[in-house]
Order: C-alpha cells, then sequence, then structure tokens
C-alpha cells in the first residue's frame, strides 16, 4: 500500500469534502482517503498496482479541485 497526501488549496467545506471523498473512494484500489479541510489536504491509501496517482488526481479534479503539484 501506498500513502499520499496531496495538497487541494480549494478546500474549504464539508461538501469539498464529501464530494472528493466519494470520487476518490470509489476508484478500485484506493483504501481510505480522509480530506483534511483545515490543512486543505487529501490523505490517501492506495494499492499502486491497481491505481494510479495520475487517476487519483484526475478523480479530483474532475469533482472541480486543482491539486498542488
Amino acid at each position: 500500500m501506498t500513502n499520499q497526501t496531496l495538497i487541494v488549496p480549494d478546500i474549504h467545506c464539508d461538501h469539498c469534502a464529501s464530494s472528493i471523498e466519494g470520487a476518490v473512494g470509489a476508484l478500485e484500489g484506493v483504501e481510505t482517503v480522509k480530506v483534511q479541510i483545515e490543512q486543505r489536504s487529501v490523505d490517501v491509501t492506495y494499492d499502486d498496482a491497481a491505481v494510479e496517482l495520475d487517476a487519483i488526481v484526475t478523480a479530483i479534479e474532475e469533482q472541480g479541485y486543482k491539486v498542488k503539484t
């Protein structure tokens, strides 16, 4: 399993968190996803043999949020 923290500056409320957690959590290979609103970050644990980080970033961006690289 791989643990990754992504910075998403536009996170500011529970709706943001729900949207991102739902989209990323639906990806096959994602074990856990937790949005930290105050830190404006997304902590994700995933099987990198089943899902690539790019797919996780894309899922977040498709919800209307930019991931800081």
